[in-house]
């Protein structure tokens, strides 16, 4: 494992490697949406083990591979995101004795502190996915972790809240927000962990057959996904009033598409709550409005994949952060809307254009949509090694490097 060996090192730490270990887990989310679309799993709205092992008995050449990439990809970047959010967590309780830890505490930046419930919560939805994809006869108890579930984002979610509390209420009471520096989208960050709070809760709402369990993961899931919206309407009206009075941060110009990841698990939350509402309270959504949503959604992440490109392209991100000499950890706050385009892009072929009847499923556009999600997600990857070996590797110019490389 990884190892740290000066408080100086301790000093550059930042909560937002967290991040790191949150872009593993949603590539292997990525890879999960080929078995998702791709795997017939009838009588079951998730694919699980038993379906990807009917894929292999009926010697189906082309989707055997596929199963066998996307097996390989969701154990290799589950095992990654299970080595890193390790390391931080051993790097954070070694940073929280420093003075940098303190000085964080009393600034704008103590919201980074929502970067890891954010990542916990992404490292349980992992953990469900291992289980369908690994594990046989998961599905024969599944009623029985469905609770389980429910209470491990809820406590999840209440650790968020508590960070939040502390962040408003020091901010209410004593003041001292500097709104000069305020000048990026990364306020953010604690809307996107409400909201992967949210999508988590939102998932016994699709999948149990129980209606207590269904109704009460569609009302919590209600509460972190509204107030995560919330939040997002407040926090990019304000920041966005700082980057038109001061220009926008360099360091922290990745934030401007962290709207992009809220809008996909907001967007999937919402296809869970309707699928439970379908499936127990007699509400028959239509097809059509999960493609207009969905539309709604992914165009609204275009427009902010093209102003955050046009931010990052002047200050010349790419060159300097990813492959040139400067570091900063809020360079994986890239990973998050590359694998949410991927995650929505899938969902708006699969649950938008076949639904309606717009595009054949398995069809020569169906596969032209879809190779615009592998080259994504792939371009995703090769973002991920890149930045992993920058910031991890055994570089003696980095800010922060372990001993150890990944």
């Amino acid at each position: 494992m990884f190892s740290v060996h000066s408080d100086q090192q301790h000093q550059r730490y930042s909560p937002l490697y967290f991040l790191a270990a949150l872009g593993a887990g949603g590539l292997t989310v990525s890879f999960f949406m080929w078995l998702m679309f791709w795997v017939p799993h009838p009588g079951r709205p998730v694919p699980v083990f038993e379906d990807l092992i009917t894929v292999f008995v009926a010697n189906t050449p082309l989707l055997s591979l596929s199963v066998i990439v996307a097996m390989t990809g969701i154990a290799f970047f589950a095992f990654l995101m299970t080595r890193l959010l390790f390391w931080n967590f051993r790097s954070l309780d070694q940073w929280k004795q420093t003075s940098a830890y303190q000085l964080l505490k009393n600034s704008n930046n103590e919201t980074q502190l929502l970067a890891v419930p954010l990542t916990v919560a992404m490292a349980l939805n992992v953990g469900f996915i291992i289980g369908l994809v690994f594990i046989p006869k998961l599905w024969s108890i599944i009623e029985y972790l469905f609770p389980l579930a429910l209470i491990g984002f809820l406590a999840t979610g209440f650790w968020a809240l508590r960070l939040m509390g502390d962040f408003w209420g020091r901010i209410l009471i004593q003041g001292g927000f500097d709104c000069s520096s305020n000048n990026s989208f990364s306020q953010l960050l604690p809307a996107f962990a409400l909201s992967m709070v949210g999508v988590g809760l939102a998932a016994p709402a699709a999948m149990s057959h129980t209606t207590w369990v269904a109704g009460v993961s569609y009302v919590v899931s209600s509460f972190f996904i509204v107030s995560a919206l919330l939040l997002t309407v407040i926090k990019l009206i304000i920041g966005l009033r700082a980057m038109m009075e001061n220009g926008a941060s360099e360091e922290s110009a990745p934030s401007l598409w962290i709207v992009i990841p809220i809008l996909t698990v907001t967007s999937i939350t919402l296809i869970r709550q309707e699928h439970g509402i379908h499936v127990h309270f007699e509400g028959h959504a239509l097809a059509v409005d999960t493609f207009t949503m969905l539309t709604r959604f992914f165009v609204m992440q275009v427009a902010f994949a093209l102003f955050g490109w046009m931010v990052l392209h002047r200050f010349r991100y790419f060159s300097r952060f990813v492959s040139g000499p400067e570091h900063s950890a809020g360079s994986f706050t890239l990973v998050c809307p590359g694998v949410a385009l991927v995650v929505m892009t899938q969902f708006l072929i699969n649950k938008g254009f076949v639904a309606v009847n717009l595009v054949e499923k398995f069809g020569m556009v169906y596969w032209v949509l879809t190779a615009f999600a592998l080259l994504l997600q792939a371009a995703t990857i090769g973002l991920v090694l890149i930045l992993n070996a920058k910031h991890f590797g055994k570089s003696p110019n980095t800010s922060f490097a372990p001993n150890q490389s990944l």
